[in-house]
């Protein structure tokens, strides 16, 4: 069991986080740090959303196909949550900073690959660098506040802010790229990133300090390509299930590659000396509970709010910018309760927080399947602020708590294991509950078609065509087709937002059992980590 909580008032105030001289940091030298950081960080939560409005625009103009556009996505997020454990790691060994600093430069790089693409490969190629770039730096985002904030409620508050500014920027992205698409051009959504870039290169040049912890550790070859493999195959057969099928040879060999490899690595991580994952630091409960509440978020409201947005364009009739709009209160929500967040994880303990927000967002994910092809904007408006609300409780605690319950040398790794299961959670979400949602609209479109007296084999076309909800030259459709279309993707669309309540649900009950009451003390981690510790040295938290 963790060490007891010390009374705050009894605890007196942490020094200030040293810069590479070893001078104390100013409060408005952290904070001009914090600014750094999450502009970054919003750079590439903006780019995970603004590539979605400018899909149809590459659709057209590279001549792209649908399995085309779905890599355009997913090749981000395959390289992101195959290499972010591995930079974590690196960052934590070799300096923070310079793997942040990297990390920024090789995403404005595939930035502007993927600006100057007159070829979808090209393209393609761009996003899995600009997926690598953000593996090295959003980890390093985090495990520098976890530096520079040495006091638990001051840290606790920047990552409130770090989180906010984390739920703008997805947001934004459809507001910001309706209007660059349409006026500028699907290449402009991704020179954008090339001067916040460079503004972050220079600012983390001239504001944010140096750290590394070696204290004796090294790298561990065997385990960073083992889990770049396990995590890499079992996201490539997550997103390509859907698409070739769950019993495609590719989507099983992808699945059984990662189940070979896992126990591989975790068999490799037990033998080094060095492990890249110290598996230790699962042994606290507050640690997994965090990592995995994070999972379960991700598994059941970010992927549901994907569909929200398929919703509110395919059946409302909202435009790409308008649904950005719609959805937008949510995201503001997210960003102011996000700091209060932080503070309440600081103060009281993060399982109240997180717990609640769990509680919060398998309600409105239930209470969005109230609504239906016929919704007007004034019925469901207040329900998302209360999804914002959810999720702002929870993002703030969860990474507070990774954060806390390591030493400070760990910090990276901490970081880049939160990410890569949120990460994870993201991907496989979308991949399940979408497959929930085609087969059941396609089994209740099925019907509807045949109760209308369509002959069995022009109801296979339809089926095949509107698979998912996607509306390919739609405007063709005859009207008696299209409102069954419709409303066989709302009774889809409910069945997932059922299941993704229950995933939340869940991971509810889970915070209740492993997280409780969540102080965020560091002392039980650190004493956990250097018990398991075998290198000489190691833990000492050398800074260089």
């Amino acid at each position: 069991m963790p060490a007891a909580h010390p009374d705050p008032r009894s605890v007196s105030a942490p020094a200030p986080a040293p810069d590479t001289a070893g001078a104390p940091l100013s409060r408005g030298r952290r904070t001009a740090a914090l600014l750094v950081l999450c502009v970054s960080l919003f750079m590439a939560m903006l780019d995970n959303t603004v590539v979605n409005v400018a899909l149809p625009s590459l659709q057209r103009e590279l001549d792209a196909g649908i399995s085309d556009l779905q890599w355009i996505v997913d090749g981000y997020s395959l390289s992101l949550a195959a290499l972010m454990l591995t930079a974590g790691t690196i960052g934590d060994l070799f300096g923070r900073r310079k793997v942040f600093l990297a990390g920024l430069l090789l995403f404005g790089a595939g930035s502007a690959v993927c600006a100057l693409a007159g070829h979808v490969g090209v393209l393609v190629a761009g996003r899995v660098l600009q997926g690598a770039g953000a593996a090295a730096f959003m980890p390093g985002t985090l495990s520098i506040i976890r530096q520079i904030y040495t006091d638990e409620r001051e840290r606790a508050v920047a990552i409130g802010i770090w989180a906010g500014v984390s739920g703008l920027g997805l947001g934004v992205g459809p507001i910001v790229g309706g209007p660059v698409v349409d006026h500028l051009g699907w290449a402009w959504v991704f020179w954008l990133n090339v001067p916040v870039a460079l503004i972050g290169l220079v600012g983390g040049l001239l504001l944010v300090p140096e750290s590394a912890d070696r204290a004796g550790r090294g790298l561990d070859p065997a385990g960073q390509l083992l889990g770049v493999l396990v995590t890499g195959a079992a996201v490539y057969a997550t997103i390509e299930g859907p698409v070739r099928g769950w019993t495609d040879p590719y989507v099983v060999g992808g699945y059984v590659l990662a189940a070979v490899a896992l126990p591989l690595f975790v068999l490799v991580e037990r033998k080094v000396r060095s492990p890249m994952l110290d598996l230790a630091m699962f042994r606290d409960r507050l640690f997994t509970g965090a990592l995995l509440n994070g999972l379960f978020l991700y598994l059941g409201m970010f992927s549901v709010l994907y569909f929200l947005s398929l919703w509110l364009q395919q059946v409302l009739g909202w435009s790409a910018t308008g649904a950005g709009l719609v959805v937008m209160p949510a995201m503001v929500v997210v960003a102011a309760v996000t700091p209060l967040a932080g503070w309440i994880a600081g103060r009281f303990g993060a399982g109240y927080p997180m717990t609640a927000g769990l509680l919060v967002s398998a309600f409105a994910m239930a209470m969005m399947a109230r609504f239906g092809a016929d919704a007007s904007f004034r019925s469901y408006w207040w329900l998302l602020p209360v999804i914002g609300l959810g999720m702002g409780l929870v993002l703030t605690p969860i990474t507070a708590t990774a954060l806390a319950r390591v030493p400070a040398e760990r910090a990276g790794l901490a970081s880049a294991s939160s990410n890569t299961l949120r990460e994870l959670g993201g991907v496989i979400g979308v991949a399940v509950l979408g497959s929930v949602l085609t087969a059941q609209m396609n089994r209740d479109l099925g019907h509807r078609l045949a109760s209308l007296g369509i002959p069995a084999g022009e109801r296979a076309g339809y089926v095949d065509r509107l698979a998912g909800g996607t509306r390919l030259g739609g405007a063709d459709l005859p009207a008696k087709v299209a409102h069954a279309a419709d409303q066989a993707f709302v009774r889809g669309l409910h069945v997932a937002e059922y299941s993704g309540a229950g995933v939340l649900l869940f991971g509810c009950l889970l915070s209740l059992v492993l997280v409780r009451r969540g102080r965020l003390t560091e002392k039980a981690g650190e004493e956990r980590t250097a018990a398991s510790a075998t290198g000489p040295g190691e833990g000492s938290g050398e800074r260089v």
